[in-house]
């Protein structure tokens, strides 16, 4: 449990750099976050175990990546709706989010979300931190309420609540998804592309 939490560690650190007011206005978010993908995938390798029990293709779960990011980027169109009627500051917040993009090449980055970004943080977040906790004392579903707590609160350094609520809600959603099929393919599928959904091809803003 000591090499989970000092790669929780790495991963809090990494996200303090790019979302703090102190720290992101002098680094490129984008090439930080590509090195902690890097940096976090390579913990997971190396601090995990039977990966390849993590893995299983089938016709099956693979449309089940697809559509779940088909849905969850529904969830978010209608969340994006409803908070905007519901509080002034959503949309502006929203805005912000997507204002990490700009100056940006937009295939630059919808390949580094679809293969690189997207995958790894799945990698990470499920297939090592809930996992190892899930195989510990504390059973799968305390794990898994677990790591969606720290998905969410390490971007609670950007003070924007509509993306610590994504956070948490994407983390709740691909959580509760691998906790049932066991099958990191599946979320990786999902992450990817739902990232280059939301972020590049069809924004919601």
């Amino acid at each position: 449990m000591k090499k989970l939490a000092g790669a929780i560690i790495v991963a809090a650190i990494f996200w303090f750099v790019m979302f703090s007011q102190w720290t992101s206005p002098h680094i490129n978010f984008w090439y930080v976050m590509l090195v902690a993908a890097g940096t976090l995938t390579a913990l997971s390798l190396i601090f995990g175990k039977d990966w390849k029990l993590q893995f299983s293709f089938n016709i099956k779960d693979v449309a089940l990546g697809i559509g779940s990011a088909v849905v969850l980027w529904g969830v978010f169109y209608l969340g994006n709706e409803i908070s905007g009627m519901l509080f002034d500051f959503a949309h502006p917040q929203v805005s912000d989010v997507y204002a990490m993009k700009e100056g940006q090449n937009k295939l630059f980055l919808a390949l580094a979300l679809l293969f690189w970004i997207g995958p790894a943080e799945e990698i990470f977040w499920r297939g090592y931190v809930q996992r190892t906790l899930s195989d510990s004392k504390l059973g799968s579903m305390k794990a898994y309420i677990i790591t969606t707590l720290i998905y969410a609160v390490v971007h609670v350094w950007a003070f924007n609540f509509m993306l610590f609520m994504a956070a948490l809600i994407c983390g709740a959603f691909w959580g509760f998804i691998y906790m049932k099929n066991r099958n990191l393919l599946t979320v990786l599928i999902s992450h990817a592309i739902w990232d280059v959904a939301v972020f590049i091809l069809f924004p919601i803003s």
